[in-house]
């Protein structure tokens, strides 16, 4: 998103000094870089918001750049099945989702499922969606990144950001006067946004997602296989994906993780950050306002290999212990809180003014919608800069705020 954003950004304003700072030595080290690639269709999302919005152009949008530049690109579709009975009503609901939001969808005998993906296992019927495709995030991430560099945008890896002062932004190689600040920071966000006055309600809670892979000798899947959700929750169940190379992948588990970028034992760990994570965690678990408690549970049950296999068996016939016994790249996903509900916030999020702007949360399908959704955040700031004005006397509290 914060790649997208400063494209959008310099193709409006060829004139516009626009500066992107990476604290990692490369960009899309962390959710961008570790996406599961599924470029999603937008069947899921609630007609009012901003992912039933976006992902759909996004989808066609993102499709388009790779075929244009020669990345990767399968159009491999997406069965959506239903284990037992008690998922179908969260199919029908999918359908009306996908009907009010114009996507395409289509409804399958299990039989009808099976000519498709003949491994695929589904009770009754299954729901099909056409324009559900698969990329390889690395090379889209690292074409983007050329059209940043080609398009003027200064891009400076190994650049962490430290604090502000004033005006200026203090980063691990030297300070930067920046006219506009904008947040995209993924897991710290919410950090970085309370420097500034935002994310006084929100705090960001990481959740682990894992991964199995299978071998190159494994036979391969024709599609996406995904179970019916549970729609409480912003999380799409452990699923099997069908990569570019052809290749599987059964995953992603979402166990709350303990620090920001707990991927893997003690790697980077924080003390202060566990602190303030399992603080936000425990009250989300004490006063169960969203069902935290449960979905905590049943993630940390599935959080081993055992569990997984046995969640990817449910969804299609021939899934082997054997087949998959590499473990993929785990990823975290930047989950916002809503500290005065107790909830996981469900959409887009993100709090601005005429100085900078805050991007809180971007979780799945941001990855989809980055084009089209970094083109209407770049209206809201133009808004918000648009909206600047000389202070008058009884404006000057205001005038001083951060």
């Amino acid at each position: 998103m914060g790649i997208a954003l400063a494209l959008e950004l310099k193709r409006r304003h060829p004139d516009l000094a626009v500066t992107l700072i990476e604290k990692e030595p490369g960009c899309g080290r962390h959710a961008s870089g570790r996406n599961s690639g599924v470029l999603h269709a937008g069947f899921y999302y609630s007609a009012d918001s901003l992912k039933a919005q976006f992902t759909g152009a996004g989808n066609r949008q993102l499709a388009a750049y790779c075929e244009a530049r020669g990345l990767r690109l399968v159009r491999c579709g997406k069965l959506v099945v239903a284990r037992t009975a008690a998922d179908l009503p969260a199919l029908t609901e999918l359908l009306r989702r996908a009907r009010t939001n114009g996507v395409p969808l289509e409804v399958l005998s299990a039989d009808e499922a099976r000519q498709i993906e003949p491994r695929a296992r589904t009770c009754e019927r299954a729901l099909y969606s056409p324009s559900t495709a698969v990329v390889d995030p690395g090379e889209v991430v690292a074409s983007l990144v050329g059209d940043l560099r080609a398009a003027g945008v200064a891009v400076l890896t190994g650049t962490a950001y430290l604090g502000r002062r004033g005006a200026e932004i203090r980063t691990s190689t030297g300070a930067i006067s920046a006219g506009y600040v904008i947040n995209a920071a993924g897991l710290y966000a919410d950090r970085i946004a309370r420097d500034f006055g935002f994310s006084e309600r929100y705090r960001i809670v990481p959740f682990r997602g894992g991964y199995l892979r299978a071998g190159p000798e494994t036979p391969g899947f024709r599609t996406h296989i995904y179970p019916a959700p549970d729609l409480r929750y912003p999380f799409l169940g452990v699923h099997i994906i069908r990569t570019v190379a052809g290749g599987a992948k059964i995953g992603p588990t979402a166990t709350p993780a303990f620090w920001r970028e707990h991927y893997e034992g003690w790697d980077r760990f924080s003390l202060a950050e566990c602190l303030t994570i399992l603080r936000v965690e425990l009250g989300l678990v004490v006063r169960n306002n969203c069902g935290f408690r449960r979905l905590a549970v049943r993630e940390l049950l599935r959080s081993n290999r055992r569990a997984l296999l046995l969640a990817a068996q449910g969804l299609a016939a021939g899934i082997r212990a054997a087949d998959f016994r590499a473990s993929g790249t785990p990823g975290i996903r930047a989950q916002l809180v809503d500290l005065r509900n107790r909830t996981l916030e469900m959409d887009f999020r993100s709090e601005g003014d005429d100085r900078s702007f805050h991007l809180l949360n971007a979780v799945s399908p941001a990855f989809t919608c980055a084009l089209p959704f970094s083109a209407y955040l770049v209206d809201r700031i133009e808004e918000l800069v648009g909206s600047r004005r000389a202070p008058q006397p009884d404006d000057q509290a205001a005038a001083h705020r951060p």
